[in-house]
């Protein structure tokens, strides 16, 4: 009898044991969770099981990046709004963005799918124009007001630029220049020569003329297009060319205008800078991260917006910045959202989305490489 009592009180004590690991096993599960670089910034915490059920699950941190007043998640919903009959050329992404900012709507192209127009809120997207130009590469584009009427502008590496209506009619074909156009003697002798090739990256405009990036060529300039009699055309004015010194560039890829400036990514040299609108430096943002390749440059909310081709050091995708124009902001790595495919990045662009009177700020991220359109949304 005692053994059989001894017995059953060793199977009790097992079974407890048991018992109690099982369940500091599932305790210690419920808090398990991977922390996705939130630069300084604590990640949501997760739920604490109170409940006894086995089947409650934790909540699961939303992924974040950035920092201060800048903090982003990754907006899968606006990111789906991209057609889908355009998924199969999305892999060959390589442009940017540019919009009205009367109406909101948001300008890009899809080579071998077209010009696109995004809707302001960002929902719904249409090809614009019949021409088969406009399914060429559009590197770089601009939206801008001229005399009155709304215009288009975009740069076709190797081939064009383009200036077109919002309906996709095209109005001039501007192809590359000859070795007479400028007041620019090294832009002159560049595309006089056999070697020269057309290896223009992005366009703005400012007063009445728009302003060209050369970048993808020995002769990396900035060139300017005048428009008369409803026709453009090269203007005189051209800078910059192949070098280290102020006001020369190592691959001048995207250019803004802003503030009565112009402002030019240029890449291999991690650099933003400032010129006059007649092409006279003035300055090059400081607090830029080295190694960055600065691809394209744009304005909003009181802060520019810039991108780096590809990642630094262990960063999970190609990081863009906010910066005041003095100091750096923060540091955003969509990467840290787990976004597929998107590694390299060719342009980011902010973007507000008014509803119910409020506003509400997105980053339009245009992929390289393997290509990729992400929407990334700010956290309040």
């Amino acid at each position: 009898m005692l053994k059989k009592v001894t017995l059953s009180f060793f199977s009790i004590v097992v079974y407890l044991g048991c018992s109690i690991s099982l369940l500091a096993q599932n305790h210690h599960h419920t808090h398990d969770f991977s922390h996705h670089a939130n630069e300084n910034n604590a990640i949501a915490h997760h739920q604490h099981h109170t409940g006894n059920s086995a089947d409650e699950a934790p909540m699961q941190a939303k992924l974040e990046t950035g920092q201060g007043d800048y903090i982003f998640s990754w907006d899968q919903e606006l990111t789906a709004a991209f057609p889908e009959a355009a998924h199969e050329f999305e892999p060959r992404m390589h442009g940017g963005f540019n919009e009205d900012p009367e109406t909101g709507i948001v300008y890009t192209g899809i080579p071998g799918y077209g010009l696109c127009a995004i809707t302001a809120d960002l929902k719904n997207w249409s090809v614009l124009g019949t021409d088969k130009r406009l399914k060429d590469n559009i590197h770089g584009i601009v939206f801008f007001v001229h005399k009155g009427e709304k215009y288009l502008a975009v740069t076709q590496e190797g081939k064009r630029v383009l200036v077109l209506t919002l309906d996709g009619t095209i109005v001039s074909e501007i192809l590359k220049p000859t070795g007479n156009e400028f007041k620019f003697e090294p832009a002159n002798a560049f595309f006089a020569s056999e070697d020269s090739n057309f290896g223009v990256t992005d366009v703005t405009y400012l007063r009445g003329t728009l302003y060209v990036a050369h970048g993808y060529s020995k002769g990396d300039f900035v060139m300017t297009i005048k428009e008369k009699n409803g026709i453009w055309n090269w203007g005189k004015l051209a800078w910059g060319g192949k070098g280290d010194n102020p006001g020369q560039f190592q691959t001048a890829h995207g250019i803004y205008a802003h503030d009565n400036k112009i402002l030019v990514a240029n890449r291999a040299a991690g650099q933003v800078v400032r010129f006059t609108k007649k092409g006279k430096f003035v300055e090059t943002f400081n607090d830029i991260p080295a190694g960055s390749l600065v691809c394209n440059v744009s304005y909003k909310d009181e802060h520019y917006f810039l991108n780096a081709l590809e990642a630094i050091g262990d960063q999970k995708s190609a990081p863009l910045y906010v910066h005041s124009g003095e100091d750096l902001v923060s540091t955003v790595i969509p990467g840290d959202l787990d976004i597929p495919v998107l590694t390299n990045i060719h342009q980011v662009w902010p973007h507000f989305v008014t509803e119910n009177g409020s506003k509400q700020l997105y980053l339009l991220v245009h992929g390289w490489n393997k290509g990729k359109y992400a929407v990334l949304k700010l956290e309040k």
